[in-house]
């Protein structure tokens, strides 16, 4: 049953009548466009628990590993041979709408999924090894405006991507030039990318404080910058902001799904009241608070706001070269 006592009884009530009407039968699964590790990889597993915590799901959610093209392998795969499916979920982010704007998913567009709702958001970190010779994101900032080719970065998003975009949007702000012409690898997931770092192949790593936590814990990585309003909370309290450096950079990444644009409107009704449950349980709470994530619903009408943030990247990308 949807109707959890996570929620207050007013809220269950309004969910209540359209999730009677259809319910998950048997294995759900939830697609994360990249390989174990990573945004997409938590936001599916973690997210997937807690449905099945929460009895919002009577078998189980599992999580099926589609990495490629930035996300672009599972997206035309739902397109294409899953766009009736009830029981499919897709991790999305701005990594997602990214690749929508800058034209990365040849033929696709936003119009051709179904956009569910959000469960959080990260905000973009730019990190480096314990060993690393930055002390600061001035440090490394000001070694990227004496040679923008000496600083080389590795991120989960391929090249023009969100975590590509982070970064150039702090050297943008800071008066770094030749921004196009940064060295960027690309890797299927932010685990992989963060090793790079620790191992010294790369120099600093940008991509979300939910992937870093682990790395942090170790102690073999510092965060530079969190690209946030104000310090996070709780155990990232000690991360200092772009803000606070004189740099004015800002980088949230929202977290959340989309599924097949032809599956019923019974389980699309479904999955968006119960992606809105998981968001409201205490049981999401706390998996936001420790792994660092930001409570972020958006305002209005969620293909609306997917629509306005195409136009934004878009209109963002060309400005700093990577679109023409």
């Amino acid at each position: 049953m949807l109707i959890k006592r996570t929620l207050s009884f007013v809220a269950a009530a309004a969910v209540s009548l359209q999730a009677l009407a259809w319910e998950p039968s048997g294995k759900v699964e939830c697609i994360a466009p990249s390989d174990p590790g990573g945004g997409w990889d938590f936001t599916c597993r973690s997210a997937g628990q807690v449905l099945q915590e929460l009895e919002l799901v009577p078998g189980s959610v599992q999580t099926i590993n589609m990495a490629g093209a930035g996300g672009g392998v599972a997206y035309a795969h739902t397109v294409s041979k899953r766009r009736s499916d009830d029981k499919l979920l897709v991790a999305a982010s701005n990594a997602t709408t990214t690749r929508l704007a800058q034209g990365q998913f040849p033929g696709m567009d936003a119009d051709m999924v179904t956009w569910v709702g959000t469960v959080g958001a990260d905000y973009g970190v730019i990190a480096v090894s314990k060993d690393s010779p930055y002390q600061s994101l001035n440090d490394l900032l000001a070694e990227m405006k004496a040679n923008p080719r000496s600083v080389k970065f590795s991120g989960a998003s391929a090249r023009g991507g969100w975590d590509h975009l982070k970064v150039l949007i702090a050297a943008k702000a800071d008066g770094v030039s030749n921004l196009p012409h940064i060295p960027y690898l690309s890797y299927n997931n932010g685990g992989e990318a963060l090793t790079q770092v620790v191992g010294g192949q790369v120099d600093a790593f940008t991509g979300d404080i939910s992937e870093v936590t682990g790395f942090l814990e170790s102690g073999d990585i510092r965060v530079l910058a969190v690209l946030a309003e104000e310090r996070l909370p709780g155990r990232f309290s000690d991360i200092p902001t772009a803000r606070e450096q004189g740099v004015d950079a800002l980088g949230a990444n929202w977290r959340g799904f989309y599924m097949p644009k032809d599956a019923s409107d019974e389980a699309k009704a479904y999955w968006r009241n119960a992606v809105a449950t998981l968001y409201d349980s205490e049981q999401w709470q706390a998996v936001m608070v420790k792994n660092g994530l930001i409570p972020f619903q958006p305002e209005g009408d969620f293909r609306a706001f997917i629509a306005r943030q195409v136009a934004d990247v878009e209109a963002l990308s060309r400005e700093i070269g990577l679109l023409k």
